[in-house]
């Protein structure tokens, strides 16, 4: 995407320390058709540092789009507080949705609107004096300005995509939320569209995202909360909780095929593959790569290639939101785990 937005901020002494604050967050939809009623949020407490760039995550049913929904002033809490850059949704609804900008997941466009047409209309909902539109310059910054003339019937899905981006940002919001954007959208528009929000972000503007693609969260993310069943069940740092996975898959190709294993790897839990290679799974906190690769020298075995990888996202996320009755989290890669005995 060409250039970049310039968002209006306020002065620092005017800042909150959180974009998005929840305390108790409670939604129960009533019941109905014979159906018991439904808890979609359960006393969510959740905070997002202004100026993050933050994934919230959780599988479908989860209550991501509930809370969402609540941000956007679609759905009506049934207990806690709500507060968007300081702006508590109770006291001050109309202050709180001009803060947040919402891209939903579904393209919720007037078909026989152009993009000027489809901002400008948005703009005025949100009370945006004609003086102070920017129709032209979000146009331009989300690469649409090309097609400024052309009815959203004749766009493309990526150029619809992007005009859900541009809609969001007509009032200059200080919070960005990204529902699921580029669920079916091709790879060239995945990257520009990250590209941009990375830029956004580095101008201070916080961005929260939900997404499936576990790997751009891992990418883009440096906070996020995984939410399941209605409830927080993390929150932190990206990498601090991925470290707390504690696990890491070594992966050694012997300069001579081996028949079988030795002894003293096999006391490591270490497997031979298929096509040759050893691999050894372990804890970094409880032994380390040169200790095994000193196992191998040892039993007289020469080590031509190694490879590591490390647990990740996905890996959190499916420990995290594994269903009930698989008791206590439990490792998915399954094999023996090296740390749990001296190197």
């Amino acid at each position: 995407m060409p250039e970049l937005l310039k968002l209006r901020q306020p002065a620092p002494d005017e800042l909150p320390a959180s974009a998005i604050s929840l305390h108790g967050l409670t939604k129960v939809y009533a019941a109905s058709g014979g159906q018991p009623p439904k808890h979609a949020l359960r006393a969510v407490d959740l905070e997002v540092p202004r100026g993050s760039f933050f994934a919230l995550l959780g599988p479908n049913g989860a209550g991501k789009s509930t809370l969402i929904n609540i941000l956007a002033g679609l759905v009506v809490k049934s207990a806690g507080q709500v507060g968007i850059f300081g702006i508590d949704i109770d006291a001050h609804p109309r202050r709180a949705r001009l803060a947040i900008g919402v891209v939903p997941q579904e393209l919720n466009l007037d078909a026989y609107f152009t993009p000027r047409e489809t901002l400008e209309f948005q703009a005025g909902l949100y009370g945006v004096p004609r003086a102070r539109r920017r129709t032209d310059e979000i146009l331009a910054a989300v690469g649409l300005a090309d097609q400024a003339e052309a009815y959203a019937r004749s766009l493309s899905g990526g150029m619809r995509r992007r005009l859900l981006v541009a809609k969001a940002l007509v009032h200059s919001p200080p919070v960005v939320v990204l529902d699921e954007p580029t669920a079916g959208v091709d790879v060239e528009l995945r990257r520009s569209l990250w590209d941009y929000m990375r830029a956004l972000n580095a101008q201070g503007v916080t961005v929260v995202l939900t997404t499936h693609y576990l790997e751009e969260a891992e990418a883009l993310c440096d906070r996020l909360a995984i939410i399941d069943h209605g409830q927080v069940v993390a929150i932190g740092a990206t990498r601090e909780l991925l470290a707390r996975l504690d696990e890491k898959e070594l992966l050694l190709t012997p300069t001579a095929r081996l028949a079988e294993l030795p002894a003293a790897l096999r006391e490591l839990g270490a497997e031979l593959l298929d096509d040759g290679r050893m691999r050894v799974r372990y804890r970094p906190s409880r032994a380390d790569v040169g200790a095994i690769l000193e196992r191998a020298r040892q039993a007289g075995i020469g080590i031509r290639d190694l490879a590591t990888s490390e647990a990740d996202l996905e890996e959190l996320f499916l420990r995290l939101t594994a269903p009930r009755s698989a008791g206590p989290l439990q490792g998915t890669r399954g094999g023996a785990m090296l740390g749990e005995q001296p190197v």
